[in-house]
This record gives C-alpha cells, sequence and structure tokens, in this order.
C-alpha cells in the first residue's frame, strides 16, 4: 500500500470513529433512556494494510472465523467455527478441499531460534481437528492432524501422516509418510494401516460435503429462518403411525429435508 492509500484508510479510520463518538454523545444526552447498541468489530476476512487474503468463491468460511492478511485458500475448503488464520508476518496457503475445524489457529514465523523465515503450508484434503495449532510448518496432502495436536516451527508432515490428537511436534521434527506419531513429545507409534489411510481421505471429502450445507444455512434471510421454524413446530408432533391406520400421507416440506452429502448411507464413494 502506497501513500494514498495509507492516507485513504486513515481517512477512513477516522470517520468511522468520528461516528462512534457521536453516537456516544447522543447516548449520553439521551441519559437513562439510551438504547446503545454495539459495533462488532470482526471481520471474518482481513487486511493487514497491503497484505489480503485470497479465498476461493468456493470455500466456506464460518461467520465467528478469522482470516487475516497473507493467507491464501483453495477451492473447496473449509474453515470453521472459531478459527484464526493469521498471515501478518509471513503467508498461509491451503489446498484444496482442506478443513480446519473449529477454534484451530494457524500462524507463521518472522524469526525463531534457527533463523529461519517460515510459512505455514497446508496441502489438500487434509484434515485438521479441532483445537489444533500449526506454527510456521508444513503438511502435506491427505495428511491428518488430530484434535488438540500443536505443530511448532518447521515442523514437516509428509503424505498419508498422522499427528495423533494432543501431540506436541517438536521444532523441526519431520513425520515420514504411512506413520502415526503421538505423546508430549510426538514420538513415532506405529504405520498407518490401509484402513486408516483411507478414513483420511474420506473424512476430507465428509467435511467438504457438510460445509456447503453449513454455508447454505448460513446464507439464510431472517424472512427463511423464521419460516423453517414454523414448519418444523408443525411436523413436529407427526405421528406416522397414527397417519397409516387413517389412511393419511403427509409428505415432508423440502426446506426439512436433510441433504443426501450429509447422509451417512448415501455419501458418494470414493474411488
Amino acid at each position: 500500500m502506497g501513500t494514498l492509500g495509507k492516507a485513504i484508510y486513515t481517512f477512513g479510520f477516522w470517520i468511522r470513529e468520528t461516528g462512534q463518538a457521536l453516537d456516544r454523545l447522543g447516548c449520553r444526552l439521551q441519559g437513562s433512556y439510551y438504547f446503545q447498541e454495539q459495533l462488532s468489530r470482526h471481520r471474518t476476512l482481513m487486511n493487514v494494510f497491503d497484505k489480503a487474503p485470497a479465498v476461493d468463491r468456493d470455500v466456506f468460511v464460518a461467520p465467528s472465523a478469522s482470516i487475516i492478511g497473507d493467507v491464501q485458500v483453495g477451492r473447496g475448503s473449509s474453515i470453521w467455527y472459531g478459527c484464526v488464520l493469521r498471515g501478518d508476518v509471513n503467508s498461509i496457503s491451503i489446498g484444496s478441499g482442506t478443513n480446519i475445524q473449529d477454534n484451530s489457529l494457524v500462524h507463521v514465523a518472522k524469526f525463531n531460534l534457527s533463523g529461519k523465515v517460515l510459512p505455514t503450508i497446508i496441502g489438500s484434503n487434509v484434515t485438521v481437528g479441532h483445537s489444533a495449532v500449526l506454527h510456521g510448518c508444513t503438511v502435506e496432502d491427505e495428511a491428518f492432524v488430530g484434535m488438540g495436536a500443536t505443530l511448532l516451527d518447521g515442523v514437516y508432515v509428509e503424505k498419508h501422516a498422522m499427528v495423533a490428537a494432543g501431540a506436541l511436534v517438536r521444532q523441526n521434527t519431520r513425520i515420514p509418510c504411512g506413520e502415526v506419531w503421538g505423546g508430549n513429545p510426538a514420538r513415532f507409534l506405529r504405520k498407518l494401516t490401509e484402513e486408516e489411510m483411507t478414513f483420511i481421505s474420506q473424512s476430507a471429502l465428509n467435511y467438504t460435503n457438510l460445509a456447503q450445507v453449513h454455508a447454505a444455512e448460513n446464507a439464510k434471510s431472517f424472512d427463511e429462518i423464521e419460516f423453517e421454524k414454523v414448519l418444523r413446530k408443525k411436523f413436529a408432533h407427526r405421528d406416522e403411525e397414527y397417519d397409516s391406520m387413517l389412511g393419511v400421507v403427509r409428505e415432508t416440506p423440502p426446506e426439512l429435508i436433510l441433504p443426501d452429502n450429509v447422509l451417512p448411507d448415501k455419501l458418494p464413494k470414493t474411488a
């Protein structure tokens, strides 16, 4: 961002602050009768001066997630509720079909004890479990990071490798393909089975499908939400056995039918 861009940014900031100051003054003048509405400064996508997130239009970003700075997210990926991806002092790159689950943190390293400048690179079809922390590390395609795991600077997780839940992987550790590492500090536990490798791919696909449902739900208007509430209340006490005795057939409204892509018996099979 050049000098002119910074000046415009600063001017816009002053205007917003002036508006808030006038709102506070008006509240004081109204005395005990005022109604104050707090302004939330949360932004799902946030620039850091000239560093702006590049997120594919097909990505699901939950309303409470934060993607900040130099962050690239590929097609079909999903960033879930409460996640923070902060690419302020370096870059974050996420491939396609990857899911970063709720309350996870992804950050980068500008400097560390080894003197390395480390971005965070996450490949395609990767599953990162709830509340995981990834800092200045690399995770290859179709790898799995368990819930609450921590990956420190310089960690390299190869394709089809698994970091167990709660593991702490020390700096500059490399986890080879097809291995499970766990513990604090993390160490080799065993080899992955073929079924577990298939599960990693299926897990990523499941989350891609589920993200589409959440994206559609978050995109609904207030009127649509209220209409569905009425429908659910109407059909909540329906007794199919009693209806069959009377010969009555009641069709469920399409708004209340769960999409096929989240039903276990209708999931598309992987090749």
